[in-house]
Order: structure tokens, then sequence, then C-alpha cells
């Protein structure tokens, strides 16, 4: 199986920006298809993006389209969130996750078999 460990996460100001990264080993990236997730105080876990194993095709939750963008890198085994103009609201541990199915990118948490363990985003006005 594969092991997932998140960075990047920190305190920002509004506006600006984060790149949080996701490390995977174990089995090699390529063969999952990723995802982020965020957990805001008091929250369920949401959604926020996906990538195909290859990269090639993405999708977003509505309100950070725009703003973020998920990516990967297959030969360094890195999963990639760029998070800009940034909101209080965006404040969040954030989540990577692998997923093991085939079709539709999958926007439901328990269509991902393995987590990472968060990284804090906080986001000040």
């Amino acid at each position: 199986q594969v092991q997932l460990v998140e960075s990047g996460g920190g305190l920002v100001q509004a506006g600006g920006s984060l790149r949080l990264s996701c490390a995977a080993s174990g089995r090699t990236l390529s063969i999952y298809v990723m995802g982020w997730f965020r957990q805001a105080p008091g929250k369920e876990r949401e959604f926020v993006a996906t990538i195909s194993r290859s990269g090639g095709s993405t999708d977003y939750e509505d309100s950070v389209k725009g703003r973020f963008t998920i990516s990967r890198d297959n030969a360094k085994n890195t999963l990639y969130l760029q998070m800009n103009s940034l909101k209080p609201e965006d404040t969040a541990v954030y989540y990577c996750a692998a997923s093991q199915v085939f079709g539709s990118l999958p926007v439901q948490e328990r269509r991902y078999n393995y987590w990472g363990q968060g990284t804090q985003v906080t986001v000040s006005s």
C-alpha cells in the first residue's frame, strides 16, 4: 500500500498563496487517482480537487475553481495543490488521498483508499 505525507501548510494572509505537497512512498503514485480534501473546524471533510493518473484530467470544488490548481509529478512521486487568492474560509486541515477506482474522477471521500495525516492551512483576514 502507499503512504502519503503532506507538507507546505502554514499561516498566510488573505489574498496570499501556498503550495501544498503530498509525498508518496511504498508504491508508485502513478497507479492512483489522487485528490485533495479539507476539513474546517466543526465541519465535515469536503472534496477540494482531484487529478487523473496521467495528470491530463482534473476536477475542482466550485469555491476553489480559478484559485487552486492540482498537479502531479509521477517521476517524483509527488502531488501538489497550488492555492492562490486564499480566503479565510479556506482555513482547514488539508488531506491528500489516493484512489484505486477507474472511470470518472472520484469526488466522494468513500472512493479513496489511502489518506495522509493532514497539514494545517490558516488564512488570516
